[in-house]
């Protein structure tokens, strides 16, 4: 295979353009109201899902709470390699913006980082066979370990120079980086990370976008639409998934933000004191310099509550004389 011939197979339908349009039309709402950057809360825990939501494709067992105990220090109990899997993440998703989506050398020092002490072969190619398998099933089998370097290198040029809306190319290749296969393990999570390397240097929203929860939500659909590009050879299907993904996700985003514009000057100080932290009522009321309780409960604390924006620690004791408060 020549790289400057290589031209992945795949089919722009009607619904491929429309969600072009309409993702471009939201991206640029949000960016230009400037809400994600006004946001780090949302920005982390759209990190925090996608990282929790994705390694839940590949079978990691750990809830969402645990994931976020996890990132945030904490201990908790659970297999060793799940735990390992989710700092790895972390810090994986913590270096990729600054990477290059056109550098080989920059895509096998992320699979270093997200597969370091899960695999002995993390940061190289496989040299060995190895298949996709959706449960028992074997849905793919991957492209011969010899072909795999220059394979990866024509794909990596092509998405450098071919000149397709960037929402399509991310989708393409994506596709194409998992029907080769690279790497021994880590191949979903691999390229999810890379079609959000490559949409952020389009928008930088999408560096934060939970994408792989929608992902997560719809994964037999996810392997099903995979096996039938395979049979096809084309990847049309597989981008009006991805895409259809994308425009759900940014859906979400504007409705969590009309959330976040309705909260008063009193909620929004509340949030502010609380932070990453857990506090009493007693000590709410101290941070916030107030000393009537009605005052506090009706303009800080009740509305908090409704909206979503702050929970109980002890939600089936809500007059405990222990209970505490923390953001969502």
């Amino acid at each position: 295979m020549s790289r400057t011939n290589y031209i992945p197979p795949y089919t722009i339908t009607d619904k491929v353009v429309n969600l072009v349009s309409v993702i471009t039309e939201l991206a640029t709402r949000i960016i230009v109201n400037n809400e994600m950057s006004n946001n780090p809360r949302l920005r982390r825990d759209n990190r925090i899902r996608t990282i929790h939501a994705s390694l839940a494709i590949e079978n990691n067992s750990l809830s969402l709470d645990q994931v976020t105990d996890i990132i945030n220090g904490k201990r908790i109990l659970g297999a060793a390699d799940e735990i390992c899997e989710v700092k790895n993440a972390f810090e994986a998703y913590n270096q990729l913006l600054e990477m290059n989506p056109y550098s080989i050398s920059d895509m096998l020092l992320a699979h270093k980082v997200l597969m370091s002490e899960l695999t002995k072969e993390a940061g190289t190619f496989r040299n060995g066979g190895v298949g996709v398998f959706a449960g028992d099933r074997l849905v793919h089998m991957a492209t011969p370990a010899i072909h795999v370097p220059h394979l990866i290198q024509e794909l990596v040029d092509w998405a450098k120079t071919e000149e397709i809306h960037p929402l399509i190319k991310s989708c393409v290749f994506h596709y194409e980086f998992e029907f080769i296969h690279p790497f021994a393990d880590g191949n979903g999570r691999m390229g999810r990370m890379w079609q959000t390397l490559l949409l952020y240097r389009w928008k930088s929203l999408f560096g934060w976008l939970p994408i792989e929860t929608l992902i997560r939500e719809r994964q037999e659909e996810y392997y099903k639409v995979l096996g039938e590009c395979d049979q096809s050879s084309d990847s049309g299907k597989f981008i009006e998934f991805i895409l259809t993904a994308i425009y759900d996700a940014l859906c979400q985003i504007v409705d969590t933000e009309q959330v976040y514009e309705q909260v008063t000057e009193q909620v929004e100080k509340l949030l502010r004191v609380i932070g990453e932290d857990e506090y009493s009522t007693k000590e709410l009321m101290e941070l916030l310099g107030l000393k009537h309780r009605p005052t506090f409960r009706d303009n800080y604390l009740l509305p908090a509550l409704d909206m979503g924006l702050v929970e109980m620690t002890i939600p089936d004791k809500p007059k405990s004389n222990k209970q505490k408060y923390r953001r969502v």
